[in-house]
């Protein structure tokens, strides 16, 4: 945060953020000004202004991420931040624009999307010399509106805003969240598309990210065989988001490619550690970056079940439950590389590109799950089968994923000789994380006493203090994630005119692994009136 010395008021301090538009400066922009809902060729973007609201109210900021800019917290509270972060007022050098893009919705081209109903202010560079780029989700129209309002809604954007910075404090790559602002607007929305519409008070969240370039951006251009904007934003995107890579030219292209797929692979082994389900790994919104982009019918897994999905679009076909992420990510992966491909002009090397994920994604996946075990390393002559193993244990009776990893931990705990405790010493510490203590037969207790044996004895053979295990597995296992339900209860209150819940929530989140004893009650399990609750469950795309 600026000092508290600085003679600048807080309102100075806005209107002397520094901004430097890479983006509008080196990319073709769109000649047509007018805001019409229309195809935009040859174009990576078009200059829009946000609507203004007719009354900004800020609920909440993050101030890490104010940090991040160079903004005090006296600074976030005042009532310009609120006009600007609402988009009723530009700040100096603010250049406002919605970018254009496409991409495979479902497994289908969808042809042109591009930012609906997001607006990029601008790139910040602050003191660091880093660029961040402010885009307001929400506010209006744009030529990429389609058949929406370019609104959004307060109950999605509480879940965007606190899932960012929850997702960041868990140490994956994310989109950050600045802001959380009212915007004295009623929006329509039917939630459920089953013709039950209603009016909903309408909010505008900043997000905040290096970049917001998606596989889609790239695709667009291939698709409508306009190589040129293909490769000036090939480049762009190299020159700015991959500096460590040589200058552009092929053999570059195929470097940078590799790096998109080691991102990627990375992102979903994070994703698939705490249960987390994006909901629409739709191609236009996978990062170019390797971040967790687009927060929209997410959720996070509760019950460890494969094929769980949040989003009520997905409920037949599943294509994005959880345990087919990584799939997908790689399926997505190959429509990129069909995109820059006139660029390279060669198939092979793109293929052994995606190899490179492949074999990213399992080395990464074995990390993780000896770092979630408490292991020193990964041993397939043992591990591979104790992992099996305990992913059928999970699956055949309903298990909370979060509190069983994080109470692993205390299984055996200060016995010298633990393997030796009896099956109900030894399933103790796991009991919280049964949501149907009736479908823990004898048999499921005694193949899951067995698995527990077998892993002490594991751990046993690397000679660890137990001290070193239980911290490296708090370390990767999260105490406090953003569980559907609590989720869910902020947004009830948020919705009532009370946003404590979504502070307090979001003070929790900051420390995802630390084990805070006064917040024991946002680690509990799923409470039984969530099971089926709309929000708690399942959502849909309507924001």
């Amino acid at each position: 945060m600026k000092s508290e010395y600085s003679l600048e008021t807080p309102a100075q301090e806005l209107e002397s953020l520094h901004f430097d538009n890479r983006f509008l400066r080196e990319l073709p922009a769109d000649p047509d000004c007018s805001n019409r809902v229309r195809q935009v060729p040859k174009a990576c973007y078009s200059r829009v202004k946000p609507t203004p609201m007719a009354k900004p109210r800020l609920v909440a900021f993050s101030e890490e991420v104010a940090d991040l800019l160079g903004l005090s917290e006296q600074a976030c509270e005042t009532e310009l931040f609120a006009e600007v972060f609402a988009g009723n007022r530009l700040l100096p050098g603010m250049d406002p624009y919605a970018m254009c893009y496409g991409g495979h919705q479902f497994g289908h081209w969808a042809g042109q999307l591009g930012d609906g109903r997001a607006i990029n202010l601008g790139e910040v560079l602050n003191a660091r010399g880093e660029h961040w780029m402010l885009q307001l989700k929400g506010c209006g129209l744009t030529p990429y509106s389609r058949q929406g309002d370019g609104l959004a809604v307060l109950r999605s954007s509480v879940r965007e805003f606190l899932c960012s910075e929850a997702m960041h404090h868990l140490g994956i790559p994310t989109t950050r969240a600045l802001s959380l602002v009212l915007t004295g607007e009623e929006v329509t929305r039917d939630m459920f598309y089953d013709g039950h519409p209603k009016q909903e008070p309408g909010a505008i969240v900043c997000r905040v990210s290096p970049s917001f370039t998606r596989f889609g951006s790239f695709q667009i251009f291939t698709y409508r065989d306009e190589l040129e904007q293909l490769r000036k934003l090939v480049d762009f995107t190299i020159r700015h988001d991959f500096p460590q890579l040589p200058a552009p030219g092929v053999a570059t292209y195929l470097q940078w490619f590799e790096e998109i797929c080691r991102r990627t692979a990375d992102l979903m082994v994070h994703w698939m550690r705490v249960g987390f389900v994006h909901g629409v790994m739709n191609t236009d919104n996978m990062s170019i970056s390797g971040l967790t982009i687009d927060y929209g019918p997410y959720g996070w897994l509760e019950d460890y079940d494969l094929t769980w999905t949040p989003n009520t679009t997905d409920a037949q076909g599943r294509r994005y439950c959880f345990g087919q992420q990584p799939q997908v990510a790689l399926w997505n992966l190959a429509q990129l590389a069909n995109a820059i491909y006139p660029l390279i002009g060669q198939a092979e090397p793109l293929e052994e590109a995606l190899k490179l994920y492949g074999a990213s994604y399992q080395r990464g996946w074995q990390e993780m799950m000896a770092q979630k075990l408490g292991l020193r390393q990964f041993e397939a002559a043992s591990d591979e089968a104790l992992c099996k193993e305990l992913d059928a244990l999970l699956q055949s009776a309903e298990t909370d994923m979060t509190i069983f990893y994080r109470n692993l931990t205390e299984v055996g705990a200060g016995q010298p000789e633990p393997q030796q405790l009896d099956d109900e010493a030894l399933l103790a510490p796991l009991q919280e994380a049964y949501y149907q203590p009736e479908q823990l037969t004898e048999e499921h207790r005694r193949r899951t006493a067995d698995w527990l044996r077998s892993y002490l004895q594991r751990v046993a053979g690397d000679g660890r203090e137990e001290e070193d295990r239980r911290s490296q597995m708090q370390a990767v296992n999260p105490k406090y994630v953003l569980r559907n339900y609590l989720a869910q209860l902020a947004i009830d209150k948020a919705e009532s005119g009370d946003y404590s819940l979504v502070t307090e929530l979001l003070e929790v989140l900051r420390q995802p692994y630390a084990e805070q004893p006064e917040q024991q009650e946002f680690a509990a399990k799923r409470p039984e009136w969530a099971r089926h609750r709309a929000g708690c469950s399942m959502l849909s795309c309507s924001s």
